[in-house]
């Protein structure tokens, strides 16, 4: 089993701490709330999983501020990436 972590409660993404590979369990921790997903496809350390479901022009909160906006629907234990965000950051 591989972990993730949340860094704040608001959140919609975790950060992965080691490569996932697909259908591979993530335990998530975050405060003390532990969640256990299954990962969609193939996620590289420090990257993002999706904690639920993030529909399309939704935005992505990680430390408890919006980094991005889905360019996509993206299903819960999803990899979070370039790929299906927007950046809203400078």
């Amino acid at each position: 089993m591989s972990r993730a972590l949340v860094m704040h409660p608001k959140d919609n993404v975790a950060t992965v701490l080691e490569d996932v590979s697909p259908e591979q369990s993530v335990e998530i921790e975050g405060g003390d709330k532990t969640l256990t997903l299954s990962a969609k496809q193939a996620i590289p350390f420090g990257h993002k999983i999706a904690l639920r479901k993030i529909r399309l022009s939704a935005k992505v909160l990680k430390y408890g501020e919006v980094i991005g906006t889905a360019t996509q629907e993206i299903s819960a234990g999803s990899h979070v990436h370039v790929h299906n965000i927007k950046s809203t950051r400078g």
